[in-house]
């Protein structure tokens, strides 16, 4: 099957990188981590056959552990599914900071609607040119940003996917190794439920490192375009 310039791009620039860094987690320094990540994909796989099959959760949680006997005791099992969970949540960050490094080249592959584009368009279109001119003038935006509890990321998470998506735009082995080992060492669960000033550090960090640089390279390319700035002066 034919797939398209953007899919092209992003299997290798966002899939293949994922699988190359996934399987450092399996030299990571930590209890049991090679065990851990070696057995996940069998145990997605076994998951995968028992949704075919209409298994129930229990069903299929029992029957994964009947084809591995050595997890006879309830509690090594529960370790070895908390494992799992942990496992997994440092895949998703990693998935996360290797698609957010690799956003301009995705960008660059579908820029049909990008805003550039539009004004190059509109730059052709003196009436509409001058429409838009008169309604921007006018347009207010007021940002909300609301926390969600499935998404909040403590602090110090925040701070090392920065620091990983940077490090991944430059392939920086030894520091994205470093970075992951942080990563594991890291804990994602809140003991408490965040406060209200919790959420907003936290809003905070997306307004720092996501929001501060595309809201005025925005604001600069309209005010360039239109000429706003001529009439601050």
């Amino acid at each position: 099957m034919k797939i398209s310039q953007k899919e092209f791009v992003f299997n290798n620039e966002v899939v293949t990188r994922f699988d190359l860094y996934n399987s450092l987690f399996l030299t990571l320094p930590f209890y049991q981590v090679k065990s851990t990540g070696t057995l996940l994909p069998f145990f997605k796989s076994h998951v995968e056959e028992g949704i075919n099959q209409k298994l129930s959760p229990v069903e299929i949680i029992e029957s994964f552990f009947t084809k591995y006997q050595q997890y006879i005791k309830d509690t090594d099992r529960f370790h070895l599914l908390f494992r799992f969970i942990q496992y997994i949540e440092r895949q998703v960050v990693l998935f996360d900071a290797i698609e957010d490094s690799a956003f301009s080249k995705l960008e660059t592959t579908d820029d049909s609607s990008s805003l550039q584009v539009l004004l190059q368009q509109v730059n052709n279109q003196p009436e509409n040119h001058a429409k838009i001119r008169e309604a921007l003038q006018k347009f207010s935006l007021r940002l909300v940003l609301t926390a969600h509890p499935t998404q909040f990321y403590p602090g110090s998470v925040l701070g090392i996917i920065t620091e990983l998506t940077e490090a991944l735009k430059v392939n920086d082995i030894n520091e994205i190794y470093l970075l992951l080992q942080q990563l594991g060492k890291t804990p994602f669960l809140n003991k408490e439920k965040p406060t209200p000033v919790d959420e907003a550090v936290s809003l905070a960090w997306f307004l720092e490192n996501v929001f501060y640089e595309s809201a005025s390279s925005i604001k600069e390319k309209l005010d360039t375009e239109f000429d706003f700035l001529a009439e601050d002066e």
